[in-house]
């Protein structure tokens, strides 16, 4: 071959490499990503996701494909997202962030597998026939995070015992939220308190509802579970400091940014759980064939430094029970 037709014939070749990769990266399985959150403030999820997906053989880049979709705090935007990944067509959707995700998934398809992060339970809410055998195209993971209310306001009381009112910093917008209204309810009725709900579906709602509970002197709060809320986590904690009021949290992120304490899954696993269940189904596992995982660890997170600035006196039998204390 002359030198100069090779050099077109690797000219050739060359241009031609691109196209080669773009169709090479095509042909990689897509899984669609549904978050209410936003990336920033989950890239800590996001690797544990990915962690998930290489314990499945699937590593991002290489034989699969993800294409992310964040609501930013805003529920009213799943469905449209949600949709847009149903169009693209993805072999799989994750959803994670609650209800929220799962239904608007759930719509959009009834044909592409979704794996879900549910905060509540996936039966009583029509995702799932059953947790062992979901049916349908929808399995996932139960957090149980919604329903642990009750629990969370036992332990608040462990530190604020003198208390006789308690707030509940609420999103009316959350599907689950009628249910943790009234778990929060019975558990308050039991314990002989009433009960101040402070709705917030809003940043400037967080703002107003912190400015209700500093003029009506609120002694303690519960912060329900919410994906928005822990998108607003450090407004959250810093607010709740400003204003001296004791809280707990959902999940463990509240108390790392110097929230009190914090009752809740490990949410980082579930994320990685996800993962594992995706890179299943890519291999050919049938949702329907996958039950509904439930934790069976939960996390107590006390920030002892916030103790302090508060003026509380741990028992010493809240802190044996700690699974973390930070200091």
């Amino acid at each position: 071959m002359h030198r100069r037709d090779f050099i077109r014939l690797f000219g050739a070749m060359a241009a031609s490499w691109p196209l080669v990769v773009r169709a090479q990266q095509s042909a990689m399985p897509v899984i669609g990503f549904l978050s209410p959150r936003s990336p920033d403030e989950s890239a800590h999820l996001v690797t544990a996701f990915r962690r998930g997906l290489a314990e499945a053989g699937a590593v991002e880049g290489q034989n699969i494909a993800v294409e992310y979709r964040w609501a930013l705090g805003a529920y009213e935007r799943l469905p449209l997202l949600a949709a847009e990944l149903a169009q693209r067509p993805v072999a799989v959707i994750v959803t994670v962030g609650g209800e929220p995700s799962a239904l608007a998934a759930k719509t959009a398809t009834a044909t592409i597998p979704v794996v879900a992060i549910f905060t509540a339970d996936p039966v009583e809410r029509g995702l799932v026939a059953s947790l062992n055998r979901p049916g349908g195209n929808v399995t996932g993971i139960s957090a149980l995070n919604g329903t642990l209310e009750a629990k969370r306001l036992g332990l608040l009381l462990e530190l604020v015992p003198k208390a006789t009112k308690l707030g509940l910093l609420l999103n009316p917008t959350f599907p689950a939220a009628a249910s943790q209204l009234r778990d929060i309810q019975e558990a308050a009725r039991a314990s002989g308190m009433q009960v101040q709900v402070l709705n917030a579906a809003t940043d400037r709602e967080i703002d107003t509802a912190f400015e209700v509970a500093a003029q009506n002197r609120i002694p303690a709060l519960v912060v329900a579970v919410d994906s928005f809320f822990v998108a607003q986590r450090d407004k959250i904690v810093v607010l709740a400091a400003r204003n001296a009021v004791p809280a707990i949290y959902s999940l463990r992120e509240f108390a790392t940014a110097g929230g009190l304490m914090s009752y809740g899954i490990d949410l980082p696993d579930l994320y990685r759980e996800t993962g594992v269940y995706a890179g299943r189904i890519l291999k050919g596992t049938k949702p329907a064939d996958l039950p509904v995982i439930q934790p069976i660890k939960f996390e107590l997170v006390i920030n002892l430094k916030t103790v302090k600035s508060l003026g509380l006196t741990p028992s010493a039998g809240l802190l044996s029970i700690a699974d973390e204390v930070i200091e």
